[in-house]
Order: structure tokens, then C-alpha cells, then sequence
């Protein structure tokens, strides 16, 4: 009786993968099994059949979401007599680390891209909006970094200002895994695309809200629709440790990698220092700060184990 409640209480309406696959209807398939091959990240593996039964359906759904959103743009255009340029449509993805947050954002944006309307879509990850290391040093936040506190915030914010107010030319900073920091003097830029993705371990997370009631404006309030890719803490833990051990024999071997020298250190070793960066680092940032925003999120793709999402929840409207 009480799970029953719980059920009905919930924001959510959850669906079986299965269940969720029949909302294809005649989606078409973009994709060939190379594109996957290149959309995928490391241990992340990526099925046709998971394209077609989780991502087909997801593409369907938001491009109704897009369209109502232009036309209550319009709408409220034609309200104030104003004719101000196209407002992007924007996407947050959001997740811990290793939960294949990269995957989903890459795979949306080939999906998103190739409607018949063929519209503009940029990915824009927040690890460029990280400070720099020597900041991040200075302040004693080398091993905060990833948490809320190690971005720019002000910085992220003004370039979603920019991005929702259809401005050209907008700069993002881009950042490197491999010298594991911000690159100050690259960027990308990105300007004026139908649909953008923000892909980042803390897009939902808000913080503490202002007594006073001013307002203070956080990232997911520049959303049109969040998803929140979601696994258990054991899962999450081994993937995160075979990520980092097979890291260690293709990146890390570069002399130019930041982590190269767990390249050169035994295996046992490396797994400790692999598992020590899970629990004193990641796992912290998850429970404290990303876990927390899962329910924010319009949906929740759910995966198991063998990384196959099982379980779908979509925010009621």
C-alpha cells in the first residue's frame, strides 16, 4: 500500500525499456553502426538496438518539445510586437562521472542534427568553464575540482545569457582530458544553432537560494529539457576503475598526458590510486552534489550493469 502511494506521489511516470521502445513509431534510423563507433566514449559501449528502442523514441519526443517551444516564441513576439532573433532550444545532460554523459550528448546532437528540418545543434561541454589549474591551486581546490564551487559560474552563465538572447559569435572554452585543464587561448564558437546541448556533472544543481529573494539565475534555468543519465554507486564505481585502467594503457602512455606517470606504476598500485580518486573525490561529488539533481530532470534514463539503459522516467507534465 505504501510503495503504491510512493508510485503515485511520484513526479515521474516510469517505463520499462520496452514499453518505452513502442513510442518509437516511425522514427526513422540515421545512424549506421560506424557512426557509433565514433559517437561512443571509452567503456561506454553503444548498440543499434539501444539507438532505436531508448534514443529514436527520445528524438520523437523532443521534437515536439522543439516545435511548441518556437511556436510560444512566436506567440509571445506577436504579444510584445517584437521581432527579435531565433531562441536556441537548449538540452542539459547531466550524470557522474563514468555514466556515459559524453556518449548520450554526442549521440543527441547526431540524432538531433539529421531531422528532415536539419537543424543547427552544438555540444558544449561545462569542463571549459572549469578554472584553470594554477587557480584551482591557488585556492586549494586541485582535488574540489568537478565540484560546483571549481567552475566559473559567472563565466557559464553569461554564455547561456548570450545563447538564449540569439547573440552571434558566442565563445566557449574548451578543455583538455588529456593535459587535464581549461585551454585559455582556445575556444569554439558557437552561433546562433536551433538546438544546444550542455553536457556537465552539475548543469542541475542550484545551491543555496537567497534569503532576500533577489534573484540569482543557475544554469538549468536557461533548460527547454534536462536529462539525468543515472546508475548505481557499485556500478558507477567499477566503471570509473576500468575507465582509469584502460586509460592507463592507451592515453596515460603519451609523455605528454598529465596522468602519464600511472602509466609507468604497477597495476595493484594504480588501482589503488584509481579507487582513492573514486572515494575521496568522485563519489563525494556524486552524493553531495549531482545525486541530489536527479529529480530536476524532465527524464531519467536509468542503466544497468552491462550499461544497457533498463529503465526510463519521464517527468510528468
Amino acid at each position: 500500500m505504501e510503495q503504491q502511494a510512493v508510485r503515485q506521489l511520484s513526479p515521474y511516470r516510469a517505463f520499462t525499456k520496452e514499453e518505452w521502445a513502442t513510442l518509437r513509431a516511425d522514427t526513422p534510423m540515421t545512424l549506421e553502426k560506424e557512426d557509433l563507433e565514433r559517437l561512443q566514449s571509452l567503456n561506454d559501449p553503444l548498440s543499434l538496438a539501444e539507438v532505436e528502442e531508448i534514443y529514436l523514441p527520445l528524438s520523437r519526443l523532443l521534437s515536439f518539445y522543439v516545435e511548441f517551444s518556437k511556436g510560444l516564441n512566436r506567440a509571445t513576439q506577436r504579444f510584445l510586437g517584437t521581432n527579435e532573433p531565433k531562441t536556441p532550444f537548449i538540452i542539459g545532460v547531466a550524470g557522474s562521472v563514468s555514466v556515459g554523459k559524453s556518449t548520450t550528448a554526442r549521440l543527441l546532437q547526431a540524432l538531433l542534427s539529421r531531422w528532415p528540418a536539419s537543424p543547427k545543434v552544438d555540444l558544449v561541454t561545462t569542463d571549459g568553464f572549469l578554472y584553470p589549474n594554477a587557480v584551482l591551486e591557488a585556492e586549494g581546490l586541485m582535488r574540489r575540482k568537478g565540484f560546483p564551487e571549481s567552475y566559473d559560474r559567472a563565466t557559464l552563465l553569461q554564455f547561456l545569457t548570450d545563447i538564449k538572447a540569439g547573440k552571434r559569435h558566442v565563445r566557449a572554452p574548451i578543455y583538455s582530458h588529456f593535459y587535464y585543464d581549461v585551454m585559455q587561448d582556445e575556444g569554439v564558437t558557437i552561433d546562433q544553432p536551433d538546438i544546444l546541448i550542455l553536457e556537465g556533472l552539475n548543469v542541475l544543481q542550484t545551491g543555496m537560494l537567497p534569503k532576500d529573494g533577489k534573484e540569482i539565475p543557475f544554469v538549468s534555468d536557461f533548460f527547454d529539457f534536462s536529462v539525468y543519465i543515472d546508475a548505481e554507486e557499485d556500478i558507477l564505481h567499477r566503471w570509473y576503475i576500468e575507465r582509469f585502467m584502460r586509460l592507463r594503457e592507451t592515453a596515460f602512455r603519451d609523455p605528454g598526458s598529465y596522468f602519464h606517470r600511472y602509466s609507468m606504476i604497477e597495476e595493484d598500485e594504480a588501482r589503488t590510486i584509481a579507487n582513492d580518486l573514486w572515494t575521496s573525490i568522485n563519489l563525494i561529488n556524486l552524493r553531495e552534489n549531482i545525486f541530489p539533481t536527479r529529480p530536476r530532470a524532465d527524464l531519467v534514463l536509468r542503466k544497468n550493469a552491462a550499461h544497457e539503459i533498463k529503465t526510463v522516467m519521464l517527468r510528468k507534465l
